[in-house]
């Protein structure tokens, strides 16, 4: 649904453009502090006018003719609200004007699709994900308007050329801030989150065809890194003296061991912490980003990181078991951990998530259902990425069943292997 609305009507006259001392009157509607003006075909003596009022003065036969008028304008722009409320329709000045207008077939623009998606989604979607959806909304505008050499374009007018040219220009965007350019990964996602609201409009009949029905996005399958259980050892035995890498190095651990993300550890309280049906200690929770609940045993390092900051003076203040820390922080520091530890992998705190579906649950024979449900994904899918680590296994399980082979004798005709 869309979020709370705050939606008036004023009426105004427009006194920078006086002739023969008479004035124009305009209505302004404004919802959520966007405006949308409709001339009223009305003019009045400035000097007739009560601007505080949005009224005519006094009580001449054009002042209340005028005034009668006002009201009927604003009795049928509530109309139009109302029409718009009870249709469960999108509510903007614009859509409120057009209604008023009698002009609700006009054609939709891109930028108002937009606009359209993220307020409708401003409740279902995180805050991460939305952000996300923000940056896409400002890569297009920028292929607008410096590509286009326009300020917004009607859906009726998008085409397979214009996703095309859109996808090209991400590519070659160079951002002014010293940041890389885009990788093709991070180039088809805004190509999706753009194919995801073109799909909306076509789905609420906003447009005729969709334009990416001949696009074929090319993702390049990444290997997901993660650390091995050598490398996970490195980082538990190393020692630190700084506060900071302590807390972070804690953190990293406890999500090796959980297998939360970073925003998931964030939140965590002591409600987080329940009874299994083993009678151990669980943690059950919601994934922001999914909002599927995941139930995970407390694993006996895990449970002793929850005890070290049990009373904390910074856990105390946030009522979470573990004090917060930006998420930039945390994994600037890890870079620092992964220098001291001898890591010459680019860790990051994801990585943590990653070594808990690989290193410790799959490489340690935990079925992949079993993973999937630990990790909170919704498709076994989604979690066989990891099932490389599975290959690997077998590869060192193969690689000791072969050096044991090869202390034995066995010999045939053709065949002699061992000494």
């Amino acid at each position: 649904m869309q979020s709370q609305i705050n939606f008036t009507l004023s009426f105004w006259v427009n006194a920078t453009r006086i002739k023969n001392n008479q004035v124009s009157v305009y209505g302004r509607i404004t919802v959520n502090g966007k405006r949308a003006n409709i001339s009223l075909q009305r003019k009045v003596i400035l000097s007739e006018w009560d601007s505080r009022k949005g009224r005519a003065k006094g009580n001449k036969q054009e002042s209340r003719l005028l005034n009668r008028y006002l009201d009927q304008v604003k009795n049928r722009v509530y109309t139009a609200y109302d029409e718009l409320i009870k249709e469960k329709a999108f509510i903007c000045s614009q859509s409120i004007k057009a209604r008023f207008l009698g002009e609700d077939n006009e054609e939709y623009s891109l930028l108002t699709l937009i606009d359209y998606h993220n307020t409708q989604m401003s409740e279902s979607l995180t805050y991460g994900t939305l952000k996300n959806y923000f940056t896409t909304q400002k890569y297009i505008k920028l292929f607008l308007t410096n590509k286009r050499k326009i300020q917004d374009i009607y859906l009726s007018q998008l085409t397979y050329r214009f996703v095309v040219d859109f996808e090209k220009f991400l590519r070659s965007y160079v951002p002014s801030d010293h940041q890389k350019q885009m990788e093709n990964n991070t180039v088809m996602k805004h190509i999706q989150r753009l194919r995801k609201m073109v799909t909306l409009a076509y789905k609420m009949e906003w447009i005729d065809k969709d334009p990416f029905i001949k696009f074929k996005p090319t993702y390049i399958k990444n290997e997901r890194e993660f650390l091995r259980e050598d490398e996970l050892q490195k980082i538990i035995e190393r020692e630190f003296d700084i506060e900071r890498l302590i807390l972070v190095k804690d953190l990293f651990i406890f999500s090796c061991y959980t297998g939360l993300s970073y925003i998931d550890v964030m939140q965590l309280n002591e409600d987080n912490i329940g009874l299994g049906i083993d009678g151990g200690k669980w943690i059950i929770t919601n994934r922001q980003k999914t909002h599927n609940k995941v139930k995970i045993p407390l694993l006996p390092i895990a449970e002793i990181l929850i005890k070290k900051y049990k009373g904390h003076i910074k856990t105390k203040k946030t009522k979470t078991l573990f004090p917060n820390i930006s998420n930039q922080k945390l994994n600037s520091y890890l870079k620092e951990i992964a220098d001291l530890s001898g890591i010459k992998k680019n860790l990051t705190f994801h990585i943590a998530r990653h070594t808990f579906a690989t290193t410790i649950t799959l490489s340690n024979g935990v079925p992949i259902e079993t993973v999937s449900k630990l990790l909170g994904h919704t498709k076994i899918a989604t979690t066989q990425i990891y099932a490389k680590v599975i290959e690997r296994k077998v590869s060192d399980d193969m690689a000791s069943l072969r050096s044991k082979l090869e202390k034995t004798t066995y010999r045939s005709k053709n065949i002699e292997i061992g000494r």
